[in-house]
């Protein structure tokens, strides 16, 4: 989740500005670049448990201590809450899930060093600390009440309003990770191409990187509890966007959506104002009853924008929202898999013409089913396994177009190897997860935290 934008307060007097924003976005082919983010579960390495905030091992310390690789420290009310180095940021989800928000870097090369790098500071603070960072899209062993709260003011706002429209919202804030990418558009038809095609294949990403199988250690019958949750979060802000695939589609539709997405807050002066469940459309016109009279900025709009919660985002951006939390090479496979698949013309269509003729019931079948069932979820005359085996090919022989290569002369492709070994064995990772609980573990789910830590 993000902290306020730094967007200019810029008053917005008309909806056209808001449909320009999102055109704004629009680049060249040459300009596209590439910008991941991924969450990690912080716990002590004594008793497991996640680090509070405040105290000599928590979570204020660690971000201080961050600080000696050159990172600047974001204050809210004088706490260390953020950091922010080249473009990029470290911050935090409401239960101190450390997030990396990586710079806009040209290849998957670039973008898997950057988050090694930042892996490998996070383990020297943390060491010091006698913290461990764990990669998984649900707290396998914790409660939700055994969750910690960070002090930052839209997460007060949320944790009060979660309640009143889902009942599984603060799961999500307090026990998720995930891992996104970020990926440019060129032209309004060319965005609505990519969301159509990403939207479609967005279960698939989710059954291949299903890495969430346990609740309160125990399994929880699901291989994504992560993508589960948000069926139960918010309705009015959550889900598939079946209208993206409408006939006239385009920026102005998606900002009507978001025009009736309710608010979260206002960020003035310093401080969230609570305007959770308000309109942004009352807003524009001055009637707002947190702040009557006023009239939204950029800013104001910026912040709404990442309040919507679908599982692909649209800002100046589209954003790949469907993947849990996992180990190193499965942050730099997310990012190659969907580069792959909509970063290359050719690939582009090979991906769009497999999912063009699915229907609404199709496309939500496999976002409600793969939850639970991942790769053998049934679908047409096979499974979702086989779909996986194509969207996969298509992105090799995509990433291997570009030819993007490293000083040795390897090119992309490369990244998504670790996402071949899971299709050509038809095990996800909450598959092998489960068979080492049931096996060696012994029933015990302790041992997550020390065999698959960063």
């Amino acid at each position: 989740m993000s902290s306020p934008s730094h967007v200019a307060e810029t008053p917005i007097t008309d909806r056209n500005e808001l449909v320009a924003t999102l055109a704004s976005g629009e680049k060249p082919q040459a300009q596209w670049r590439i910008g991941t983010e991924h969450e990690k579960f912080g716990f002590r390495l004594d008793d497991l448990r996640p680090p509070t905030f405040d105290g000599d091992r928590g979570i204020e310390a660690l971000l201080n201590g961050l600080t000696r690789f050159g990172w600047d420290p974001v204050q809210e009310e004088g706490r260390t809450i953020a950091l922010l180095r080249d473009n990029a940021s470290v911050t935090l989800e409401p239960a101190g899930q450390l997030e990396l928000s990586g710079a806009a870097v040209e290849t998957i090369h670039q973008t898997c060093v950057e988050t090694g790098t930042h892996l490998n500071e996070v383990a020297q603070v943390a060491g010091e600390l006698q913290l461990g960072f764990l990669g998984m899209g649900f707290q396998p062993k914790w409660t939700r009440d055994e969750m910690p709260w960070m002090p930052k003011g839209r997460y007060k706002i949320m944790r009060e309003y979660m309640p009143k429209v889902g009942t599984l919202g603060l799961d999500m804030m307090t026990r998720t990770c995930t891992v996104q990418v970020n990926l440019d558009y060129a032209t309004e038809a060319d965005m609505v191409k990519k969301f159509r095609v990403s939207l479609a294949l967005q279960p698939i990403a989710t059954a291949l990187f299903a890495d969430s199988p346990f609740t309160e250690g125990a399994p929880n019958g699901y291989q994504s509890y992560r993508s589960h949750i948000w069926t139960d979060t918010d309705n009015d802000r959550t889900g598939m966007l079946d209208f993206v695939f409408e006939d006239g589609f385009g920026y102005e539709r998606y900002v009507d959506y978001l025009l009736d997405v309710p608010m979260y807050f206002s960020y003035r002066d310093g401080r969230y104002h609570d305007a959770s469940g308000q309109s942004f459309r009352d807003f524009m016109v001055g009637k707002l009853p947190v702040l009557p009279g006023q009239l939204p900025t950029l800013r104001d709009w910026s912040d709404h924008m990442t309040t919507a919660f679908p599982e692909v985002r649209l800002k100046k951006y589209l954003e790949m929202r469907g993947a849990d939390a996992g180990p190193w090479s499965r942050l730099c496979a997310l990012p190659a898999f969907w580069v792959g698949l909509l970063y290359d013309d050719a690939a582009l269509d090979a991906a769009w013409d497999l999912v063009r003729d699915f229907s609404l019931v199709e496309r939500n079948v496999l976002r409600d089913g793969v939850p639970r069932h991942g790769l053998k979820l049934p679908f047409r005359n096979g499974t979702v396994l086989d779909l996986s085996r194509e969207a996969l090919k298509i992105a090799v022989a995509g990433l291997k177009r570009r030819a993007a290569r490293n000083a040795d002369g390897q090119d992309e492709s490369k990244f998504l190897e670790v996402l071949q070994e899971i299709v050509d064995s038809g095990l996800t990772p909450a598959d092998r997860k489960l068979a080492l609980f049931h096996g060696e573990w012994g029933g015990n789910i302790d041992p997550v935290f020390k065999e698959f830590a960063y």
